[in-house]
């Protein structure tokens, strides 16, 4: 995967802008502090918080990848394996809800990579002019 891409920083809990510093302050989306983000990246100083409220769309966009999910999920095991809908559903419910940390996080990644566009010359640790 090309290491100057949005879907990069999206994966991989990086900057959109510089691709180096780590977005949120926990590595892993399961652990106590999933949700805690760094105010500005470490590593190039572009800030992670541009507005109050900023995030409150990133709730759609969390919509999107659970629908996604569940969508492809389902033509998976009910249409291509024929798993009974009742059994799907018992194991659905309990996966959404164990995957809820990690969509917070992917969903907050790509709203705010949809607003800053990569520039490959803050890898050289140049600070971003907030």
């Amino acid at each position: 995967m090309l290491t100057d891409s949005r879907l990069y920083s999206v994966v991989f809990n990086k900057c959109p802008r510089c691709h180096e510093g780590d977005f949120f302050v926990a590595k892993s989306a399961f652990s106590k502090n999933f949700d805690k983000m760094h105010e500005h990246c470490p590593h190039c100083g572009e800030n992670f918080m541009p507005e109050p409220g900023f995030y409150w769309a990133s709730m759609f966009v969390s919509y999107a990848f659970y629908t996604i999910y569940t969508l492809t999920t389902f033509f998976i095991f009910v249409q291509w394996l024929n798993v009974d809908v009742d059994y799907y559903l018992v194991g659905l419910i309990p996966t959404l809800v164990l995957l809820t940390p990690y969509f917070f996080r992917m969903a907050r990644r790509t709203w705010l990579t949809l607003f800053i566009a990569p520039k490959p010359e803050h890898k050289a640790g140049i600070p971003h002019q907030v």
